[in-house]
């Protein structure tokens, strides 16, 4: 299902939407729908990093280095 809303944006950025549409050949809706979902998924991203990166302190694991030591 569907859901349809309303997004107020400036000037500016809908100039640059409209010349992206027009440069790409897709529809505005279209693009921003990719940009809302990929900016989902950074945002799952850093709070998932978050919460492991909670948990890698309390067993030592601090930078990158002490996981690769740990695994290798």
């Amino acid at each position: 299902m569907a859901t349809t809303i309303s997004v107020r944006i400036d000037d500016d950025m809908n100039t640059q939407l409209e010349k992206l549409s027009l440069q790409t050949g897709r529809p505005k809706s279209e693009l921003l729908r990719d940009a809302i979902k990929r900016q989902l998924a950074v945002n799952e991203f850093q709070i998932l990093r978050q919460k492991m990166m909670a948990e890698g302190a309390s067993k030592g694991l601090l930078v990158d280095e002490d996981v690769f030591r740990d695994v290798s």
